[in-house]
Formats: C-alpha cells, sequence, structure tokens
C-alpha cells in the first residue's frame, strides 16, 4: 500500500470549487431547458448533436460519444424522446447489427426553439463570468482533465479544438 498524499489547502479550495461547479451547473442548465422546451440537458444534447450531424443521422454508438452516455442510458432517454415524436430509431443500411437515430423535424424545432435560452444560461452561469484569458485557461484546464479521464479521446469534446487567434466577444 502506497502513502496518501494529503491535499494541500490550496489543492483542496480548488477541488471543493471544481466540485460545487459539477454539482451546480447541470441543475441550472435542466431547470432553463426544463422551463422552456421540457427537456433535461442531456436529452437537448442528444437532439442537438443529432441536429448538427449530416442529414440529422448517427449511429446511436456515435451519438453515445458525442453526449458522454452509455449505451443503455442513451437506449432509454431515446426511448423517451421516440415516444414524444422527437426523434426515430432504425436499423443502421451499412450494418444491420448497428441503431441508427434521426431528429424528427417536430424535434429539430424544438432544439431551435430551446437554443436563445440555452446559449444565454451557458453565457450567464459560465461564460460571462470569465476573461478572455480565463476562458484559455478553462480550456486548458479541461483539456489537462480529459486527457487523464479519457486518454482513448472516445468523447468528442476530448477532441475539440480552440480558436488560434485571439479570442472575441460574441455580441
Amino acid at each position: 500500500m502506497t502513502d496518501t498524499t494529503w491535499l494541500t489547502p490550496e489543492e483542496s479550495a480548488a477541488w471543493v470549487r471544481l466540485i460545487a461547479v459539477a454539482e451546480l451547473l447541470p441543475v441550472a442548465l435542466d431547470a432553463q431547458l426544463g422551463a422552456d422546451a421540457g427537456l433535461t440537458h442531456f436529452e437537448y444534447l442528444a437532439l442537438g448533436s443529432l441536429a448538427a450531424a449530416p442529414d440529422r443521422t448517427l449511429r446511436m454508438t456515435a451519438l453515445a460519444a458525442a453526449t458522454n452516455a452509455t449505451l443503455p442510458r442513451l437506449s432509454h432517454v431515446m426511448r423517451r424522446l421516440e415516444d414524444r415524436g422527437l426523434v426515430r430509431r432504425f436499423p443502421c443500411p451499412e450494418d444491420r447489427r448497428a441503431t441508427n437515430a434521426t431528429v424528427t423535424a417536430d424535434g429539430l424545432d424544438l432544439v431551435e426553439r430551446a437554443a436563445p435560452g440555452h446559449v444565454t444560461t451557458i453565457r450567464r452561469s459560465v461564460l460571462d463570468a470569465l476573461t478572455p484569458e480565463q476562458l484559455e485557461q478553462l480550456y486548458a484546464i479541461g483539456g489537462a482533465i480529459l486527457e487523464r479521464l479519457d486518454p482513448d479521446t472516445r468523447l468528442d469534446a476530448s477532441s475539440c479544438q480552440f480558436s488560434e487567434g485571439p479570442i472575441r466577444r460574441a455580441g
């Protein structure tokens, strides 16, 4: 058994803040999306990933990677969205063992209606609190942590790229 290297006061303070953000941010996102569109943040993420895909369709395995979900969790959520008429699942034409999912017109309409409020919540909750330098640091910090948590870059977030030039504020 190895000796535990206990957290310094600075490490502990940073850790407690990271955990608080990790706990509070999903609640804020779910509250806004629930009020505006009757969706959870995960459901919105799944619909948005499909909406952004070529032909608005992805294999369930690709959608799982885009949403950081296990296939069982994704299947459960997709069944709920399918029951609401927001998505449709069907056998993949190239590989009948795989399943594809596509966003329906109603699902696309719901994502488009929910997007402005969602972006406003993201800005108000996180981005507007940061300077351009802090935004760059957040990107770097997220990347460093993802290298440890997702070393095989299974998740789309692990491979997303930051701009090469100076950061400009939108609006």
